[in-house]
């Protein structure tokens, strides 16, 4: 007889956001809203949330998510350079149900944690969703598509889901809270990310450009286009392996005039 697995555990990853205009540290407006939904889930399921950053335990910021309803956020002490997302692999093993933004608010940030922890844990990922609720041992998740759509999209826990910025969640700042909770640093000997060491930082020096397809089409084909669902043309390409999708991608571009080999 197969008993239905219950979700106990949900864990929410939080990071360090950015203020748009002055630059300032805050906490993230996605990782917020992710926390939430694990919230509403963890009152409703009566399961165990934990709240887990990986980086610097000393940020002022990890403190407003205190504000904003977790009990503790758990630092996992991390330097530039360190595999974070291998480190919260190893701190996320069985949890039924981890919740993340989709990606952080720094400048450039490419919005990969999320599918490089899904990956070392073995676990499914679903992304953009706005809201998920849990029956028995599955995961149904309604999905952010462009021009209003939705989808609903449904997994066996355990899963990994990235939280879209217009999800339906409203955070609610609580001064007692950030009083009353704490940030427990928790030292870890994380291994050496290879990828990022291979990578220079510096300043910025030019702003890269958008590569798009010169509009041919008319003004009223135009406002129609933008009313309605219909395709726009292009090929979907789903079969094949990952250099003949290449290919496809560059002989678009080269149809199209965008680059010059």
């Amino acid at each position: 007889m197969n008993v239905p697995r219950l979700m106990k555990r949900i864990a929410v990853l939080v990071s360090v956001g950015r203020h748009p205009v002055s630059g300032a540290p805050r906490y993230s407006r996605n990782d917020a809203a992710a926390l939430e939904i694990g919230r509403t889930l963890a009152e409703h399921h009566h399961s165990q949330l934990d709240v887990i950053h990986a980086g610097n335990p000393i940020t002022p910021a990890l403190a407003e998510y205190l504000a904003l309803g977790a009990r503790e956020v758990e630092v996992l002490t991390c330097r530039d350079g360190d595999d974070v997302a291998r480190a919260l692999a190893a701190r996320l093993e069985g949890y039924d149900l981890v919740l993340t933004g989709t990606r952080a608010e720094g400048a450039y940030d490419t919005g990969m944690l999320p599918y490089n922890v899904a990956a070392a844990l073995g676990y499914p990922l679903i992304g953009s969703a706005v809201d998920v609720t849990i029956d028995a041992d599955r995961a149904a998740v309604r999905q952010f598509l462009p021009k209003g759509l939705r989808r609903r999209v449904d997994a066996a826990l355990p899963v990994v889901v990235a939280v879209h910025p217009l999800a339906n969640a409203q955070p609610r700042y609580a001064y007692a809270r950030l009083k009353v909770g704490a940030v427990r640093p928790v030292r870890i000997a994380p291994e050496v990310d290879t990828d990022a060491a291979a990578w220079t930082v510096g300043a910025i020096e030019r702003k890269p450009v958008r590569l798009a397809a010169a509009e041919k089409r008319s003004g009223h084909a135009r406002m129609l286009s933008a009313t309605t669902t219909e395709s726009r043309g292009g090929n979907i390409v789903i079969e094949g392996s990952s250099v003949e999708k290449a290919q496809v991608i560059l002989a678009y571009l080269r149809e199209h005039q965008l680059v010059d080999y």
